[in-house]
């Protein structure tokens, strides 16, 4: 069984347990995915399957692309991604659904978390800054950054003002609360990096099983 697939983020929302508790959980719309190449160990020295996610229009493709997406003649795609399986038997043209995971189960999310443009020390790093007397000139500045004496510079990965977010980012160990085949959703329980309907990837947790 693929241990991955691909979805998209369509926002947060409050489901309740069993005994009444309120549950942050993230809703990701999971569209059947398509097996569009089977690699084995012994034609390409590994075993995985690539998948196609998103489908779009044939003019937005490119014509190499299109030929290796005819292969599987299930459409074309915005997303390709390769996941490792075991011994499993796939097929061109099979599809995933969110049907490989099952309540209880703890998945590893990848996304791109949201850009916050440039921003300031205490925003971006959570400074407390100087205080907020009458007089003081130290307010939302980093402070001092530097050596006079040895060494007379400033040391690398020093926290300073710079670009926010937008970077790729791993969640690990979120639990799959609803498995809804039906709509193609799952529901994790937590947040999810990136904004709505951002794409992700959803894998099988590594370090932790149900």
């Amino acid at each position: 069984m693929s241990n991955g697939i691909i979805g998209k983020k369509l926002g947060m929302a409050q489901v309740f347990a069993e005994d009444g508790a309120a549950v942050g959980v993230t809703a990701i719309e999971v569209e059947p995915s398509v097996v569009l190449q089977v690699k084995t160990k012994a034609k390409d020295g590994y075993d995985a399957i690539q998948i196609g996610y998103g489908r779009i229009k044939q003019k937005n493709v490119t014509k190499p692309l299109q030929g290796h997406f005819n292969k599987a003649n299930k459409g074309f795609f915005r997303f390709v991604k390769e996941f490792p399986v075991q011994s499993e038997k796939y097929e061109v043209g099979q599809e995933i659904t969110a049907d490989i995971f099952k309540i209880g189960d703890y998945v590893d999310i990848v996304g791109t978390s949201k850009g916050k443009g440039f921003q300031g020390v205490i925003k971006r790093h959570g400074f407390g800054g100087g205080r907020a007397t009458h007089g003081s000139m130290f307010h939302r500045a980093p402070g001092s950054i530097g050596a006079s004496a040895d060494p007379s510079r400033v040391f690398k990965g020093t926290k300073l003002p710079g670009q926010m977010g937008n970077v790729r980012k791993t969640i690990q160990n979120l639990e799959v609360w609803q498995v809804r085949s039906d709509r193609n959703l799952l529901l994790l329980k937590g947040s999810v990096p990136g904004s709505q309907n951002g794409f992700v990837l959803i894998k099988k947790a590594k370090k932790k099983s149900a």
